[in-house]
This record gives C-alpha cells, structure tokens and sequence, in this order.
C-alpha cells in the first residue's frame, strides 16, 4: 500500500485504489439516484467504483463516469470499476456473457475487476432470483473451479483486467487455489467486513496468500429488514467510535474507514448523499493513527 493508503497492488501487478465507491441502493431507491451519487463520488475525488450486474443499475453508473470522462473531471484509465459475476450464469459457457451485458449497459471495453459474486449457483435465466412454485429459490449446482476456469477466460479475452472473488470463505478459496492447471489466482475476495465482523481470521488467510481483501459494509450492515434485526445495534452510533471520533475531531464513518485502512484492507464506503460522500473522502486527510480498534 502506498504511504498515503491511497492504492494496493494485486498480485497480478494491477493496482486498487484503497477507497472504493459502492453502488449497492435498497430498492425502493430511484436508480437516478446512483447517477447522480456516482457523479459526485468522482468529482469528489473517488477512483474506484464498485457496482455488480446484480445491482440493476450499471447503465446509470455507467452514464454518470462517461459524463465525467466527457467533461475532462477523468480520464478512463483514472477508473476502476468493478463488476460482479450473478448466480445465474455460473454456468461456464454463460459467464462471459453476463460481463458483456454490464459492459454494453456501461459502454465500456472492459472493467478493471471481475468477481465472483457469490459461491452459490442459481437457475440459468432472465429472473435474479429464480424461485419455484412455493417462492423458494431454485438453485444450481455448478463446479467453483469451472466457473473460475470461465472467468480466466474473460480474462484472457480482455474483458476484464483482474478477476476474483467475494463472500468466499477459507474453505472455497483453497478450491481455487489448489485447482489442478490454475492460471491466474483471485486478486481479490470481497466480503462483509466492519467494526462487528472484522473477519480477522480470513483477512490473515488472504494476506497469507497475496489476496487482498475488500470490505463492504464497512459503515455498517445494510439494515433490510427482510434480513435484519431492526433491534441490532447501529454500527455508527457505537459508543468506542463515538469516543475515537470525538477525540480525533472525525465523524464515525471516517474512523470506520480508516480503521480499515490501516488493516491493509480496501474499503467500500457507499452513500447517496452528497456531504456524506465528500466527507467518506476525507479519511486519507487524518494524520494520526487509531490503533485502539483491534
């Protein structure tokens, strides 16, 4: 990392920037909204854009950075943009051509990191969430390594600069890793990561490996309630954080952040709101270390 946590090096020789802009919105969000937050995110100064054809909003994503390469704010080599393999096309012979759908969405040549959005297969087709009769969802049963084998291939095309992973746990990782014929290792395995779940043990086990790790939810686990208890506690009203931001004159978020910074770990901080995306960007202007976290 360099001396500023401004960029990782992955060990294909690719670099990272270390703060990432997600993309993810609940969906009762206009997707105009995302345009408009991405806009701000880049002219704010964010690099490293994080979206994922599962998100259904890479065509509005992909407007707001040709905006900016029109307007002269970057240039497309200044962006790195990350996309994500969905569930339903696993299959080998599909998995290029879900990149070539974000790609045509985002009219762009290539994004710079490709992953593997979950270790878990879904019925091939049109639905993201394929369910049968009963509303249950109708999964798929497709090799980790044939995939992965598939996405050596996007990589080999020039679809995609660097490939990896995300929400792989130790286990799933090995399986590539030990992969008879493997070409190109995952750069990467981008996963639930914050102040609550700091998943030291698997950060240990990447670094171990020359994988880096990328944080998302690092504000904060996204508080669906299809899926969380409303009655957890906020990771942003946290009274230890509450406390380091208080000394260090900082909001929480940017302790947040930083705190993951100074893990080696690349962070995703998300927000639709201006001043909340201008301050998330400030982290790299905190001069002092908070090792009180561990």
């Amino acid at each position: 990392m360099s001396s500023k946590y401004q960029y990782v090096e992955l060990s294909d020789g690719h670099f990272i920037p270390a703060l990432g802009f997600g993309t993810y919105k609940p969906e009762e969000v206009p997707n105009s909204k995302t345009k408009e937050a991405t806009k701000i995110a880049i002219e704010a100064g964010f690099r490293h854009i994080d979206c994922a054809y599962a998100y259904q909003v890479e065509e509005e994503v992909g407007l707001a950075i040709r905006s900016k390469i029109a307007d002269g704010t970057v240039k497309r080599e200044d962006i790195f943009y990350t996309s994500k393999l969905w569930s339903t096309f696993h299959r080998p012979e599909l998995a290029q051509s879900c990149l070539e759908r974000s790609l045509k969405k985002l009219h762009l040549d290539y994004v710079d990191l490709y992953l593997i959005h979950y270790p878990l297969s879904m019925k091939p087709g049109e639905e993201l969430y394929p369910r049968d009769e009963n509303g249950k969802l109708i999964y798929d049963t497709v090799d980790l390594c044939a995939i992965w084998e598939a996405m050596e291939k996007c990589k080999d095309a020039g679809l995609a600069k660097s490939i990896g992973v995300s929400n792989f746990n130790r286990r799933q990782l090995e399986m590539i890793l030990n992969k008879p014929g493997l070409r190109y290792k995952p750069v990467c395995n981008q996963v639930e990561c914050h102040v609550y779940l700091n998943q030291k043990k698997l950060l240990d086990f990447c670094k171990s490996k020359n994988i880096v790790l990328v944080a998302y939810g690092a504000l904060g686990t996204q508080r669906d309630k299809k899926w969380v208890d409303q009655s957890s506690p906020v990771l942003l009203d946290d009274p230890v954080l509450g406390a380091l931001a208080k000394k260090h004159k900082r909001s929480p978020a940017l302790i947040a952040l930083r705190y993951q910074l100074q893990r080696g770990v690349v962070v995703l901080a998300q927000s639709l709101k201006e001043n909340e995306i201008k301050e998330n960007i400030q982290v790299y202007r905190m001069t002092v270390g908070i090792g009180v976290l561990k």
